[in-house]
């Protein structure tokens, strides 16, 4: 089971997953992070790790490179390849150039090596921490804005498309075949439904979702039919 600094008060606590098969090593950072008031679980290996840790809860992970079984670059592979987006620093011992590269490609947040700075852990951790709230805030936006499109009517939702290519009135109305009296109405209704003030506003939101969606499309493309992060 794994080490755990204290409870966690709230599920939107973040916490530190680390992966780590030194005895020493693990208590060092448990008591660390600890230390500045961080939650942290420390797991023994992959398979530990795999089998216990709430990828779901905010955080990050802090991942040894050399571990039993799995190692550190494959474990990154894995959860990348199976949905998980934790953010990821690397710790190591016998660190290399090539390792270091191919961990910061796959979009780890530091590669460090021991013995390192107390400092320097913590300067990455809450990078990475800070990195996994925006992400989660991005993706509360996002559902919020998808929310909002799946209550516009199949018009409205027409007047949404016209407006963000930057249609007027009368040619929305001249496409869809309306008056543009009712396109003003259709307009009015769907700018209150999105919570929008200005179509700006409103062409930003959309071409965040559009490349949110771009983005998803591309990761799921990735991933094997199975997405349960259970061994490989």
């Amino acid at each position: 089971m794994p080490e755990l600094t204290a409870p966690l008060r709230d599920a939107r606590d973040p916490i530190i997953n680390i992966v780590e098969d030194d005895v020493s090593m693990r208590e060092s950072l448990i008591d660390l992070f600890h230390s500045m008031n961080l939650h942290a679980a420390a797991f023994a290996s992959p398979d530990e790790f795999l089998e216990h840790a709430e990828l779901a809860r905010p955080g990050c992970i802090v991942l040894d490179v050399r571990l039993p079984g799995l190692n550190g670059l494959d474990l990154q592979e894995h959860l990348e390849r199976n949905g998980s987006m934790l953010p990821i620093v690397f710790m190591t011992g016998f660190g290399d150039i090539s390792m270091s590269v191919r961990a910061m490609k796959a979009g780890a947040i530091d590669f460090l090596t021991k013995p390192f700075r107390d400092q320097d852990m913590l300067d990455s951790v809450l990078a990475a921490i800070e990195q996994d709230a925006v992400r989660r805030r991005k993706m509360r936006e996002f559902d919020g804005f998808t929310s909002r499109m799946d209550t516009l009517s199949p018009r409205e939702r027409d007047v949404l498309e016209a407006v963000v290519e930057g249609l007027m009135n009368k040619q929305i109305a001249y496409r869809l075949g309306l008056s543009e009296i009712t396109v003003k109405l259709h307009r009015a209704s769907m700018m209150k439904k999105m919570e929008v003030t200005s179509v700006a506003e409103l062409v930003r939101a959309n071409e965040r979702v559009s490349r949110h969606r771009t983005l998803k499309k591309q990761a799921n493309d990735k991933r094997p039919e199975s997405s349960a992060l259970r061994g490989l």
